[in-house]
Protein backbone atom coordinates (compact mmCIF):
# COMPACT_ATOMS: atom_id res chain seq x y z
CA UNK A 1 0.00 0.00 0.00
CA UNK A 2 2.02 3.36 -1.32
CA UNK A 3 1.93 6.13 1.32
CA UNK A 4 -0.63 8.57 1.12
CA UNK A 5 -0.45 12.30 1.98
CA UNK A 6 -3.05 14.02 4.46
CA UNK A 7 -4.10 16.16 1.38
CA UNK A 8 -4.73 12.65 -0.69
CA UNK A 9 -6.77 10.98 2.33
CA UNK A 10 -8.65 14.50 3.17
CA UNK A 11 -9.71 14.07 -0.24
CA UNK A 12 -11.01 10.28 -0.19
CA UNK A 13 -12.87 11.33 2.67
CA UNK A 14 -14.39 14.50 1.07
CA UNK A 15 -15.59 11.49 -1.80
CA UNK A 16 -16.89 9.42 0.80
CA UNK A 17 -18.44 12.07 2.26
CA UNK A 18 -20.55 13.73 -0.30
CA UNK A 19 -21.18 10.15 -1.37
CA UNK A 20 -22.72 9.95 1.65
CA UNK A 21 -24.45 13.18 0.86
CA UNK A 22 -25.64 12.03 -2.03
CA UNK A 23 -27.17 8.87 -1.27
CA UNK A 24 -29.09 9.90 2.05
CA UNK A 25 -29.27 13.01 2.35
CA UNK A 26 -28.78 14.17 5.54
CA UNK A 27 -27.30 16.82 7.50
CA UNK A 28 -24.57 18.61 5.79
CA UNK A 29 -22.51 19.23 9.48
CA UNK A 30 -23.37 15.96 10.97
CA UNK A 31 -21.65 14.25 7.87
CA UNK A 32 -19.16 16.58 8.26
CA UNK A 33 -18.16 15.75 12.05
CA UNK A 34 -18.70 12.51 11.56
CA UNK A 35 -16.09 11.77 8.84
CA UNK A 36 -13.61 14.84 10.71
CA UNK A 37 -13.65 12.22 14.02
CA UNK A 38 -12.81 9.48 12.04
CA UNK A 39 -9.65 8.39 13.80
CA UNK A 40 -7.59 6.07 10.64
CA UNK A 41 -4.94 8.40 9.25
CA UNK A 42 -4.38 11.14 9.40
CA UNK A 43 -5.97 14.24 7.50
CA UNK A 44 -5.80 17.90 7.19
CA UNK A 45 -9.25 18.54 8.70
CA UNK A 46 -9.10 22.48 7.49
CA UNK A 47 -8.75 20.99 3.56
CA UNK A 48 -11.36 18.29 3.98
CA UNK A 49 -14.30 21.01 5.98
CA UNK A 50 -13.08 23.47 3.11
CA UNK A 51 -13.64 21.08 -0.23
CA UNK A 52 -16.70 19.53 1.37
CA UNK A 53 -18.66 22.28 2.67
CA UNK A 54 -18.22 24.20 -0.68
CA UNK A 55 -18.35 21.35 -2.87
CA UNK A 56 -21.68 21.52 -1.65
CA UNK A 57 -22.43 25.09 -1.53
CA UNK A 58 -21.70 25.19 -5.29
CA UNK A 59 -23.31 21.27 -6.29
CA UNK A 60 -25.69 23.07 -9.55
CA UNK A 61 -22.81 24.91 -10.73
CA UNK A 62 -20.26 22.13 -10.66
CA UNK A 63 -23.48 20.48 -12.27
CA UNK A 64 -23.57 22.56 -15.10
CA UNK A 65 -19.56 22.38 -15.41
CA UNK A 66 -19.89 18.43 -15.80
CA UNK A 67 -23.12 17.95 -17.84
CA UNK A 68 -21.47 18.72 -21.13
CA UNK A 69 -18.60 16.83 -20.82
CA UNK A 70 -20.61 14.09 -20.00
CA UNK A 71 -23.04 11.69 -22.40
CA UNK A 72 -25.80 11.29 -19.94
CA UNK A 73 -27.98 13.49 -17.49
CA UNK A 74 -25.67 14.04 -13.99
CA UNK A 75 -28.51 12.56 -12.06
CA UNK A 76 -27.94 9.19 -13.52
CA UNK A 77 -24.25 9.30 -12.42
CA UNK A 78 -23.54 6.78 -9.94
CA UNK A 79 -23.23 8.36 -6.71
CA UNK A 80 -19.54 7.60 -6.68
CA UNK A 81 -18.73 8.99 -10.17
CA UNK A 82 -20.70 12.07 -9.46
CA UNK A 83 -18.88 12.91 -5.83
CA UNK A 84 -15.39 12.52 -7.98
CA UNK A 85 -16.40 14.73 -10.31
CA UNK A 86 -17.71 17.17 -7.74
CA UNK A 87 -14.18 17.42 -6.16
CA UNK A 88 -12.67 17.30 -9.61
CA UNK A 89 -14.46 20.00 -11.31
CA UNK A 90 -14.27 21.81 -7.93
CA UNK A 91 -10.62 21.80 -7.53
CA UNK A 92 -9.79 22.50 -11.68
CA UNK A 93 -12.17 25.86 -11.15
CA UNK A 94 -10.96 26.89 -7.55
CA UNK A 95 -7.76 25.48 -6.10
CA UNK A 96 -5.67 26.80 -9.17
CA UNK A 97 -2.69 25.89 -6.80
CA UNK A 98 -3.12 22.32 -7.44
CA UNK A 99 -1.77 21.37 -11.10
CA UNK A 100 -4.53 20.12 -13.48
CA UNK A 101 -2.57 16.78 -13.85
CA UNK A 102 -2.83 16.15 -10.09
CA UNK A 103 -6.26 17.20 -9.83
CA UNK A 104 -6.89 14.14 -12.45
CA UNK A 105 -5.07 11.79 -11.17
CA UNK A 106 -6.31 11.79 -7.56
CA UNK A 107 -9.79 11.79 -9.28
CA UNK A 108 -8.86 8.94 -10.88
CA UNK A 109 -6.98 7.08 -8.09
CA UNK A 110 -9.90 7.81 -5.89
CA UNK A 111 -12.54 6.34 -8.30
CA UNK A 112 -10.45 2.75 -8.83
CA UNK A 113 -10.71 2.99 -5.12
CA UNK A 114 -14.16 3.23 -4.36
CA UNK A 115 -15.84 3.87 -7.79
CA UNK A 116 -17.72 0.82 -10.26
CA UNK A 117 -15.57 -0.99 -12.88
CA UNK A 118 -14.47 0.87 -15.53
CA UNK A 119 -15.92 4.16 -14.41
CA UNK A 120 -12.54 6.00 -14.30
CA UNK A 121 -12.78 5.99 -18.20
CA UNK A 122 -15.45 8.54 -17.88
CA UNK A 123 -13.99 10.61 -14.85
CA UNK A 124 -10.88 11.15 -17.01
CA UNK A 125 -13.06 11.83 -20.48
CA UNK A 126 -15.08 14.96 -18.15
CA UNK A 127 -11.96 16.28 -15.99
CA UNK A 128 -9.78 16.16 -19.41
CA UNK A 129 -12.52 18.49 -21.14
CA UNK A 130 -13.08 20.73 -17.77
CA UNK A 131 -9.48 21.27 -17.26
CA UNK A 132 -9.16 22.39 -21.70
CA UNK A 133 -12.35 24.66 -20.21
CA UNK A 134 -11.18 25.73 -17.06
CA UNK A 135 -7.39 25.88 -16.85
CA UNK A 136 -6.87 26.52 -21.15
CA UNK A 137 -3.80 28.11 -20.47
CA UNK A 138 -1.96 25.56 -17.87
CA UNK A 139 -3.14 22.52 -19.92
CA UNK A 140 -1.90 24.50 -23.30
CA UNK A 141 1.71 25.55 -22.09
CA UNK A 142 1.94 21.57 -20.89
CA UNK A 143 1.15 20.00 -23.75
CA UNK A 144 2.93 22.43 -26.09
Amino acid sequence: MAFKTSKQRSRERVVQAVYQYLVSGGEVLQIEQQFLNQKEGKISKAFFSNLFINILKNRSELDALIAPTISRETDELGSVEHAVLYLGAYELKNSIEVPYKVVINEALEITKLFGAEGAFKLINASLDQLAKELRSIEVSAHNG
